[in-house]
């Protein structure tokens, strides 16, 4: 790639440790909002690297999901409640599919009563899926971390999703 093309692409706003959000909000790159952001794009892309080593379909589901995610973090309803009012929503449903596909890989594989060593235990597939878990456990973590600074009551469904989500993939991890 050239210099003119990376200039095409770079708008330079963030040369100053400062990025936009969807809302038109100045926040300095070490805000909260970018660290989950950050921990949720980074997940995306291990679960992405994952399924390239074994093709679980839901897990493209999963990757909607957490764009879904990023999007109502990025946009704050209270500076923005249009736009936030388009988005689409993690429902009730979302998180009975994922605990649905959970049950599902349990009744195919149930757990044995012991403690199991991450990546060393299944194939590497299954490792790749292990390492997405421990993602998605920061994930969750970092979008605790922002709803609470920023008291954002509307991310309890999202939440509960990121929370079920590192269950799931530790029985997708097993399920190899």
């Amino acid at each position: 790639m050239t210099t003119k093309a990376i200039r095409s692409i770079s708008t330079q706003f963030g040369d100053k440790g400062k990025t936009q959000t969807y809302s038109l909000e100045v926040l300095p790159k070490t805000d909260l909002l970018f660290e989950a952001l950050g921990a949720i794009d980074e997940l995306s892309s291990a679960l992405g690297l994952a399924w390239h080593h074994a093709k679980f379909e839901s897990v493209l589901t999963v990757q909607s999901l957490l764009q879904t995610i990023n999007s109502l973090l990025a946009v704050n309803p209270d500076a923005d409640p249009a736009r936030f009012g388009k988005l689409p929503k993690i429902t009730a449903w979302e998180i009975e599919w994922i605990e649905n596909e959970g049950e599902a890989l349990l009744a195919m594989k149930p757990l044995e009563p012991r403690f199991v060593l991450p990546g060393c235990e299944t194939t590497l597939a299954g490792a790749h899926y292990d390492v997405a878990r421990a993602i998605a456990r920061r994930a969750e973590r970092a979008a605790i971390r922002f709803a609470e600074d920023r008291k954002r009551k509307d991310l309890e469904l999202p939440l509960v999703f990121l929370n079920r989500l590192s269950d799931y993939l530790f029985l997708v991890a097993r399920s190899f």
